[in-house]
């Protein structure tokens, strides 16, 4: 069957549930708040490569910055000043957090591998070719 075409009934009993954890790391000075916003960019990524989220997956997103002016360590002061990105200026972080994770998400199907688990569990890697086929006959590649 080409992808998409598996009726509502095949879809629940194939089991789609699952999990993603997506690291979003970055060198601007951004705050706890700012990471945190950041982070719950990141999850439409998954929208826009398909994913329904469903009921039972447990995507996570940890975000941090490597930003040393922002850094926290065991001997940093309990009240202390530092600067970070103003928020007028956080929308392309924004962007560039969804786009970069949509790749990583596209990639990692791409570059997957056939794989067997435990009690006999065997899921397929996407078969390149097929997929090949069908970006070209609707004409998303040429």
């Amino acid at each position: 069957k080409e992808l998409g075409q598996y009726s509502f009934k095949e879809r629940l009993e194939a089991g789609a549930d699952g999990s993603c954890m997506i690291v979003v790391a970055t060198d601007a000075p951004l705050s706890v708040l700012q990471l945190q916003r950041l982070a719950r960019r990141a999850p439409l990524a998954l929208g826009r490569t398909g994913s329904m989220m469903s009921h039972g997956s447990g995507d996570y997103v940890i975000a941090f910055s490597t930003a040393s002016n922002v850094r926290v360590t065991p001997t940093s002061e309990v009240s202390r000043q530092t600067q970070v990105l103003s928020n007028d200026y956080i929308s392309p972080l924004f962007q560039a957090v969804v786009e970069a994770t949509e790749e990583a998400i596209v990639n990692s199907l791409f570059k997957a591998t056939t794989m067997s688990g435990s009690k006999g569990r065997r899921v397929e890697a996407l078969p390149l070719e097929r997929v090949r086929e069908i970006l070209t006959k609707y004409g998303r590649i040429k």
